[in-house]
């Protein structure tokens, strides 16, 4: 958990403000996931903050759901270009991902400290 607050604050994630009255904060909460080695031995453990999105409505909330995700096609395209051209391919192990996008709109979550 410690790593993913780090990560959150490091990328300066969000600010602390005061819930306007009018306002309705949506919740979050912490999965933990245990990740095992190749020979089956618990490798380490992992925590990922997550917003508590199903408590939304659709229409009243929210109005479109974005999530990019490479497509498989994408995936094998850029892998047959790489065979082809003799490109070098890397792999990442990414921690902690964060999209940088503007929000058009203010999005309110409950309060870390309060949890």
């Amino acid at each position: 958990m410690d790593a993913e607050i780090d990560a959150i604050e490091r990328n300066d994630t969000w600010e602390l403000t005061y819930l306007p009255a009018s306002a309705k904060k949506v919740g979050v909460k912490w999965v933990y996931k245990t990740k095992f080695n190749e020979n089956g031995e618990i490798d380490k453990y992992k925590a990922r903050l997550v917003v508590k999105g199903y408590t939304q409505e659709h229409g009243i909330d929210y109005t479109e759901v974005f999530a990019p995700v490479a497509r498989m096609d994408t995936v094998h395209l850029v892998i047959s270009l790489t065979a082809l051209k003799q490109w070098i391919i890397f792999q990442l192990d990414v921690k902690s991902a964060f999209l940088h996008g503007d929000f058009l709109k203010m999005f309110l979550l409950s309060n870390l400290q309060a949890m």
